[in-house]
Order: C-alpha cells, then sequence, then structure tokens
C-alpha cells in the first residue's frame, strides 16, 4: 500500500493489513522504544485535539473589536440593531454570504455564533413537532435513525446521541458518502429520517461531494416522507490551495429533483474570525425556513444584530471574504504541508500508514494498523502530545477496527506542529512494531 504525496489529495480507505506480521518492525521494536523514550524526554506539551484557529489567524480579524464604532447604530436599511427584532438576521450581512453560498438571500437566515446550535435546534424542533412534511412528531416514532457517514463529525454524532436518535454508519469515499449504502438503506426504512453531510473537505478525511453524489442523494427514493439531509457546509470557504472547491449547489438540485424540502444547509464564520463570536447560517427551502422561524420566534426576539453588523462592515462584500480567506491559507497551508511532509518521511518508507493530503478544511486523517490506534493515543499523551481520543470519527466513540485517528494542525505554531508530527510518527510505529512482536 503506497502512501499519499503531499500534493496529491487521497482519501485512506483502508490501512495496511491488520495481521501485525511486519518482521522488520519487530526487529526494530527496541530502538523505537529508546526513539521513545527521548520523545518522552523532551518534556512537550502539544495539543492536535481539535479544529481551532490559531492566534495568527484570530488577528486577522481583531479590527472586528473596533467595529461597529461609537455612534453606528443602523445597517444599511436603517435598522437600529442595538434594539429587538430582526429574526432572520441583518439583510447587509445575509447578502454577503447568500452570494457565498449560492442561494437567495430570502432562504438564508443570519443567526448566533455556532452553526452547531443551529442544527442542534432543527433536530429538537423535529422531534418535537415534526417538519413540513411529517405527520407527526418525530418523538412520537416508535424508532428514529440517521445515517452517519464514517468517519465523520464528532459533535454530529454527540447531537444525535443526545436526542436518542439511533445512528446508522455508511462509509465516506473521495466522492462523499458512500451513495449506494445509502440508498438502499432508506429505500425501505421509514424510521432513517435524514443524514449528515458535509459536503466540503469533510471532517476529519477531506473528501468533496461529487455533482454526482449530491444529486443521487437529493433525488433517492425515501421510505421517510419527511427525510431530510443536514448539509454543514462549515468548511465551503476553507481552501488550503489556490484551487478553490465550489460546493455542489443541493438546495437547488433538490428542488429540481421533487424534494425541494430535503435539505437544510448550514455554514458559520466560527472559522473565519473569531470561533467564540461568529455568526451562523441556516439555508433551505421556503417552507422548511418558515418552519425554522416559526420555532425559534418563540425561543428569540431576534440575533446579536451588532454582531452581525461588525461582520458586515468587516467585510464589506463577498470578495472581501474571499480575501481574508486567502489570508487563513497563507497561515494554515505550510501547516498541513508540514504533516503530510512528515508523515510521508517517517512512515512512508515502512509503509504501515496511510492519510489524506487535504485541499481545504481543517484536519488529516491518519489511518494506522487496525487494532493500534488507540495505543497510538495512549502512546502521544505519555509523550505530551494531546490527540483527538481513538473512535471520536465514529458514533458512539467506536471505532470498529481502532485504526483511524484525526489530526488537527491548525492550532500551534508551525515549528509545534513539524515537533508534533515527528512525535505522532515515533507513536504510530511503536504502536505498529509492539503488535508485530507480539504475533
Amino acid at each position: 500500500m503506497t502512501t499519499a504525496q503531499p500534493s496529491q489529495p487521497h482519501v485512506p480507505a483502508a490501512a495496511p493489513s491488520g495481521t501485525g506480521e511486519r518482521p522488520e518492525l519487530a526487529a526494530s521494536l527496541d530502538d523505537l522504544r529508546r526513539a521513545y523514550a527521548e520523545l518522552q524526554s523532551l518534556g512537550l506539551r502539544l495539543d492536535l485535539t481539535r479544529g481551532k484557529p490559531s492566534a495568527a489567524q484570530l488577528d486577522l480579524s481583531e479590527a472586528l473589536l473596533a467595529l461597529p464604532g461609537e455612534g453606528v447604530h443602523t445597517d444599511d436599511t436603517g435598522t437600529d440593531v442595538r434594539n429587538y427584532g430582526g429574526l432572520d438576521g441583518l439583510p447587509q450581512l445575509r447578502r454577503i454570504f447568500a452570494e457565498l453560498l449560492g442561494l437567495p438571500v430570502e432562504q438564508l437566515l443570519a443567526g448566533g455564533n455556532a452553526s452547531l446550535t443551529l442544527m442542534y435546534d432543527t433536530l429538537v424542533y423535529a422531534m418535537l413537532f415534526g417538519v413540513p412534511g411529517s405527520e407527526w412528531p418525530w418523538g412520537r416514532e416508535e424508532r428514529v435513525r440517521w445515517i452517519c457517514p464514517v468517519p465523520g463529525y464528532d459533535r454530529h454524532f454527540t447531537v444525535c446521541e443526545e436526542l436518542g436518535i439511533e445512528m446508522v454508519p455508511v462509509p465516506m469515499t473521495p466522492a462523499g458518502p458512500d451513495v449506494d449504502a445509502v440508498a438502499a438503506l432508506v429505500a425501505d426504512d421509514p424510521s432513517i429520517k435524514g443524514m449528515w453531510v458535509v459536503p466540503t473537505y469533510a471532517n476529519p478525511d477531506g473528501s468533496v461531494v461529487s455533482e454526482d453524489v449530491a444529486r443521487r442523494l437529493v433525488s433517492m427514493p425515501t421510505a421517510a416522507p419527511d427525510f431530510r439531509i443536514l448539509w454543514d457546509n462549515a468548511y465551503a470557504l476553507h481552501h488550503l490551495t489556490e484551487e478553490e472547491v465550489t460546493s455542489a449547489d443541493a438546495i437547488r438540485m433538490a428542488a429540481e429533483a421533487g424534494n425541494p424540502d430535503r435539505v437544510v444547509l448550514f455554514a458559520s464564520t466560527s472559522k473565519i474570525t473569531f470561533a467564540g463570536a461568529g455568526v451562523a447560517f441556516l439555508g433551505s427551502s421556503p417552507a422548511n425556513v418558515a418552519w425554522f422561524r416559526k420555532h425559534l420566534s418563540a425561543q428569540s426576539i431576534g440575533p446579536d444584530k451588532v454582531n452581525q453588523l461588525r461582520h458586515a462592515l468587516f467585510f464589506g462584500d463577498a470578495d472581501g471574504v474571499r480575501a481574508h480567506m486567502r489570508e487563513h491559507r497563507r497561515i494554515l497551508a505550510p501547516k498541513f504541508q508540514a504533516v503530510t511532509d512528515t508523515l510521508a518521511e517517517r512512515l512512508g518508507p515502512w509503509d504501515v500508514a496511510s492519510w489524506n493530503a487535504p485541499r481545504g478544511g481543517y484536519f488529516v486523517s491518519l489511518v494506522v494498523p487496525s487494532g493500534t490506534a488507540s495505543r497510538v493515543v495512549e502512546l502521544a499523551k505519555g509523550a505530551g502530545i494531546a490527540l483527538t481520543p481513538a473512535g471520536a470519527a465514529y458514533p458512539y466513540g467506536k471505532d470498529p477496527e481502532d485504526k483511524v485517528l484525526r489530526l488537527a494542525p491548525s492550532l500551534p505554531p508551525l515549528e509545534e506542529v513539524r515537533v508534533a508530527m515527528d512525535g505522532v510518527a515515533t507513536c504510530v510505529l511503536l504502536a505498529a512494531a509492539e503488535q508485530a512482536a507480539a504475533r
């Protein structure tokens, strides 16, 4: 099995053989143990657990702190942003992101700081009240199931688990979720009410949903008449190369396929401006937007319009967002290159792992020999390198083959990323050698 070249995107489909029969590694066990002891002696305290923007990235938005400025109280329609109202969010900001996300502005709502909140609320409303097309609230169903592409985003899975929604994993491919597997599941099972999709630079494997896969997802027959796809376009603008991938226009495709209410899109500025003080967006069909607005009106009189105005003034227009994201790329791209370069140098000669070289997003998916991912995390912790728990990319935190690790290199400085990845490589090799020696 060959490793990914840093310049070539590669979604790992499977780890090398899980037999553990690698005599050359087993013979190197003592050397690797010495290398690991040296790693421990460095006293590292490095964190690759979550896709947090670095301080340098947050500094790109420092001007937000002075906006909208004393005496600036209104948006371009004359709305006083200090007061109640405006449940849909400021049109001035919605116009900018409607262009970026490919939606009519009237089909896009701007909310608080977290798209995860909007996703959670969408499912809570569905459980309590049903969605357009439902016979009754989902919570009255004997069983509610949800398709979860894997590896996937752990917070999506947490939402399902919190609400008692049973998760059904399907494999990811370089073109998105395995659409044949999805179509077979939804065709005859009315308890499957929907699925998660991260269409662009998916967390964690970096895959991009192709036009063909998107078209099939929005047009496939489903036993549940109220089937929904929660289209989490978190990384739509987060490019790492000059090739800027455009997300499939799933909402338009769904309407053309006669399923206008199937897709609900989410996005945010959380990794564009300030992660803790951004703006989240929900976009969908007119019926879905009206449904969400109706239930939202019972819990809110309006979002933080001051924050929305400062974002609108900061960006100016859609091109302002694009220019801002090129500055993020300038900071992030060398870190991701360091990850893939180090993995290729350290692990490539041993043929013990595979990984993706993402074109965008925030993560690298590292696939190690089956049965060793948990051990790699344990070894890394012992050397002062914090990794996301093995299994985090799977429902209920259980990777059935214990082989997938998610790496998040955005937060540490570049030099620390290099040190951390060299340490991770040592841990991968030691875990593989231990496994081989035990056979």
